[in-house]
Parts: structure tokens; C-alpha cells; sequence
């Protein structure tokens, strides 16, 4: 994508890559869903730059890290006097990102009678400052982001259709971490050179097969910063340029070791069983494709990522088991 920490070569992150490059140029509304560590403002910024709009400014505001009466004020300023210590004139966001772009990210935390005024700047290009009647023009890209459930919040009545519908001419959806496993590597060797540099570390820091097989196959709930997290971690309590120890949470009694928490996951030895080898390594591979295919809602292409293969080589794996997967 053109900034340094939004890497990937996987057909996920590629295909989200492709979608935001195309609407970028589009000068209407964006809506980003993704979950927390993705990476959406980085994604926010890179549209901004390839927009017709790279040369005005770029602003962002967090929404939920405001209280409700705050937002009104950051967003469209106020007038002089408009409640006891606005002593003077100020511009809000809208105001500042004239020309350019406004990134509202965890927009679903917006109370509703905001949402309002939000709605007629996207309709009509212009608010008034709280505390004024005048009316301020602005020419304003907003692009937009949350986690939330925006649909089932405007069910509830927590979130304005009109406001949704105008926000989600194209809505792009940022794959979580774990739909990216061929990126872990890649983002974790960038993420552990640049910590090398930062303490003044001529060799290039290198991974075990064991801390590597261990990045691989943890869950990422908090996806690219999480990782971003771990990896410096490691970097910084290695005595050497090979990285050996992984270690996922900070506060618990121990290091996560790799070799100690697979031999720990390791399930017990129960005997060799009498189902001959063959039969016993397809009704494997039937279930591991089953249980995909009911994990990814039986999206094949993302089935295929679940289990590390390619859509062809998945496709292939479906035919010699016809009839038995699905």
C-alpha cells in the first residue's frame, strides 16, 4: 500500500489493496470495517494520498475517546461565549479539513443528534459552529471507520440509515491478521529490523523455525499491532541477532517458549490405531476440510487461506473427496 507498516502479499490483504486504490480516486464517502489493530487509519491515510485531495489536509479524530459533548464541539467548533469557557472563536475539525479529508474512526459511538449534523455536511456541505446560526461551507472527504455493527446499531436505533447509506458508497473490509498468515512473517521480520535499528543493532535480527512456527500459528486478537508489539518484545530480549523466545503475554508467570508450549499441546500417546494408514490420513484430511469450509460459511477461496493452500490446490482437495466433504 505504500506505507511501511501496511505490508502483505497474501490474496486477502492484495484484494483489499486492489478495492481501496480504486475508490480512492473516487471523491466520495468511505467506510472502513475492521477490527481493532488493522490498521484502519493507516488505510484512511493511504486513500487520502491517492486522492485528488493528497495536497489538502488529513485529519483524524478517534470518536469513541471523546465524551458526547465534547464531539459536537471538536467537529464543528464553537462561537465565542457559545457555554462558559469559550472565550474565543474556534474552528472544528470540519472546518480545519477543508479541501482535504476528515478520518472519523469508531464513528458508531457518535450520539444521534450529531450523526444529524454530520449528515447534512455529506448532504450539503455546510454547519453552524454551536452557539451560531451562521452558516460555514466546507468541501470535506470524509472517510469513515469502526468495528461495530452498523447495520444491527441502525436496527437498534442507535445509528441513522440515512447517515449509513451516505457513509458506505463503497465499503471496504480489512482483513483480521489471522485471514493473512502469509503475511505474519514478512510484517514481523519489518517490525524486528526496525526495532534493531532503533537500539543501534548492526546485525539483522533472524528468527528460529520454532519462534517462527509459533508467530504462525497464534491467534492475533489484537492482529498487526499486537504483532508489532510481540516482535519488538522479542528483539529487545534477545542477547543475539536470532531471535529463539516468543512472548505473548507480557503479564503472565512466564515466557511463552515455543518448543515448551508445543510439547505442552502435544495431545498424549494412546497406542497405534488399527485404522490402516491411508484410511486414517483421508478421514483426516476430510475433516480438516469440513470443519473450513463450516468456519469460512463455506467461502471456498477463504477456506483455502484457512488451511494455508491455494483455491487450486483446495478445489483439488474437494474433488478427490467428492461427496464426502459436502
Amino acid at each position: 500500500m505504500g506505507i511501511p507498516e501496511a505490508l502483505g502479499e497474501s490474496r486477502a490483504f492484495l484484494e483489499f489493496c486492489d478495492r481501496l486504490s480504486r475508490v480512492a480516486v473516487v471523491d466520495r464517502p468511505v467506510l472502513i470495517i475492521g477490527e481493532r489493530g488493522t490498521g484502519k487509519e493507516l488505510a484512511a491515510s493511504r486513500i487520502h494520498f491517492l486522492s485528488k485531495r493528497w495536497q489538502g489536509p488529513l485529519l483524524a479524530l478517534n470518536c469513541a475517546a471523546l465524551t458526547p459533548s465534547l464531539i459536537e464541539t471538536e467537529l464543528f467548533g464553537y462561537e465565542k461565549g457559545a457555554f462558559t469557557g469559550a472565550s474565543e472563536r474556534r474552528m472544528g475539525r470540519f472546518e480545519t479539513a477543508d479541501g482535504g479529508t476528515l478520518f472519523l474512526d469508531e464513528i458508531g459511538s457518535i450520539p444521534m443528534e450529531v450523526q444529524e449534523k454530520i449528515l447534512r455536511v455529506v448532504e450539503y456541505g455546510s454547519f453552524e459552529r454551536v452557539g451560531s446560526a451562521e452558516r460555514v461551507e466546507v468541501n470535506v472527504r470524509i472517510v469513515a471507520a469502526t468495528n461495530a455493527d452498523l447495520v444491527r446499531l441502525v436496527e437498534e436505533g442507535r445509528f441513522k440509515r440515512d447517515l449509513l447509506d451516505r457513509l458506505s458508497f463503497e465499503v471496504l473490509f480489512l482483513p483480521p491478521l489471522r485471514e493473512r498468515k502469509e503475511d505474519i512473517l514478512l510484517l514481523a521480520n519489518h517490525f524486528a529490523r526496525k526495532m534493531a535499528f532503533e537500539m543501534g543493532r548492526l546485525d539483522i535480527p533472524r528468527f528460529t523455525k520454532e519462534a517462527i512456527a509459533a508467530l504462525e500459528s497464534y491467534s492475533w486478537s489484537g492482529n498487526v499491532r499486537e504483532l508489532k508489539n510481540v516482535v519488538e518484545r522479542a528483539v529487545y530480549r534477545s542477547d543475539s541477532s536470532v531471535v529463539r523466545k516468543i512472548v505473548f503475554n507480557p503479564f503472565g508467570p512466564h515466557e511463552t517458549i515455543p518448543e515448551k508450549r508445543m510439547a505442552e499441546e502435544k495431545p498424549p500417546f494412546r497406542g497405534v490405531s488399527r485404522t490402516p494408514f491411508k484410511v486414517a490420513v483421508q478421514e483426516f484430511e476430510v475433516r480438516l476440510l469440513r470443519e473450513s469450509l463450516e468456519e469460512a460459511r463455506y467461502n471456498q477461496q477463504k477456506a483455502a487461506r484457512i488451511l494455508g493452500l491455494t483455491y487450486h490446490q483446495f478445489r483439488g482437495m474437494l474433488r478427490k473427496y467428492r461427496g464426502r466433504v459436502i
